[in-house]
């Protein structure tokens, strides 16, 4: 397992050893020991899956005062996965990175709490299985604005599909500052 630090601090990629023959392949897609030693020290509580059609774009998705981490990896398909820091007072506050996580190249991307998540499908569909540091908590959750002109995020992708609640959300300068992660230094 090879990983490494990306341009936001505490986001990390992580990209399995994966072992292939004639049958196929197999691969550790999770050692709590290996990931401590990583720094990755959360304790996961509930593993959701996400199937999404080409186009379709999901987030940008945060939790606060639950905060929630995630590891996320797919498991057909390919995405362009993003994270966003959204942590108040954050030298790399609207900040984002972009990586291609995809069933072929076995990455996960950890995102820790203090950050906005989301992904657009870049092939015929995407089924991706995630990691939460923390239970799903609507009263918690906060969406930032999937296209907001100051964060400028390239989806890679033209003509998204969306749902409301996404297309609902709120620019990261209007966020109220209550609903938003603190930058702990």
């Amino acid at each position: 397992m090879n990983i490494s630090e990306t341009g936001l601090p505490g986001v990390l990629l992580i990209e399995a050893r994966a072992f292939s023959d004639n049958r196929g392949y197999f691969f550790e897609s999770y050692s709590k020991a290996k990931y401590q030693d990583a720094g990755i020290t959360c304790d996961f509580v509930q593993d959701n899956v996400s199937y999404s059609h080409a186009n379709v774009l999901r987030g940008l998705h945060f939790q606060y005062p639950t905060e929630q981490a995630k590891l996320v990896q797919v498991l057909s398909g390919e995405i362009l996965d993003v994270a966003v820091d959204v942590r108040i007072g954050s030298p790399t506050f609207g900040k984002w990175i972009a990586e291609v996580l995809s069933a072929e190249n076995h990455r996960q991307l950890f995102i820790p709490t203090g950050f906005a998540h989301g992904f657009s499908v870049l092939g015929d569909h995407a089924v991706l299985n995630y990691k939460c540091s923390a239970l799903y908590d609507p009263k918690s959750e906060g969406t930032v604005l999937w296209n907001d002109p100051a964060i400028g995020i390239d989806w890679r992708i033209s003509n998204p599909i969306t749902s409301s609640k996404d297309d609902a959300g709120v620019l990261l300068a209007d966020m109220p500052l209550d609903r938003m992660p603190k930058f702990q230094g």
